[in-house]
């Protein structure tokens, strides 16, 4: 009886990991276990007072067209406001810094202009827990409007095995630039 042959990729499943996940996605391992307390039902408020550095001219300095638009709170920072906003509300719940979450998914309105020096309040909502990736409802006021609502997703990591994949990642884009092949 003969073994049957192994794949070219060290005898793992075509565009897998040595680990068996898939490349391009951070899994929590089977084993690992997130804390009992991270369940749907998670509130939190975030306020944050708007600077100028975070504004639409200072989001993409470089780009002339950013540089000519209003001073007023970007979407871009918006954005980041919430997640930082959901990540504050669940690190209790998680083996920080060990484990971590990542944006993977938001889908919000950006309704209403917040000028520099208002305090915008986050306001968000685990609704959700599936395995490792999180679901919030996320809104965002700056005391006279509403000036976001939606959702956002977040998936947790092992912080270590994350990076790890990131810089195996850059090795190979960073081998296919040096030969002159398009990266795949």
């Amino acid at each position: 009886m003969t073994a049957p042959s192994l794949p070219d990729n060290e005898g793992r499943r075509p565009g897998h990991h040595p680990d068996g996940t898939a490349h391009g996605k951070c899994q929590v391992p089977q084993e690992h276990q997130l804390k009992p307390s991270l369940q749907p039902g998670i509130k939190y408020q975030h306020r944050f007072v708007v600077p100028t550095t975070k504004t639409v001219p200072a989001l993409y300095p470089e780009a002339a067209e950013f540089l000519a638009m209003p001073e007023v709170f970007a979407t871009g920072f918006l954005v980041g406001l919430l997640e930082w906003a959901c990540i504050k509300a669940i690190n209790p719940h998680l083996d920080w810094p060990l484990e971590q979450t990542v944006g993977t998914y938001i889908n919000v309105s950006h309704s209403a202009a917040t000028p520099p020096g208002m305090e915008v309040t986050a306001t968000v909502e685990l609704l959700a827990v599936e395995g490792k990736k999180l679901v919030f409802s996320v809104r965002a006021h700056d005391g006279v409007d509403l000036i976001s609502e939606g959702q956002h997703e977040r998936h947790v990591i092992l912080r270590e095995r994350f990076e790890a994949r990131v810089l195996s990642k850059k090795s190979g884009a960073q081998a296919f630039a040096q030969v002159g092949l398009p990266c795949r």
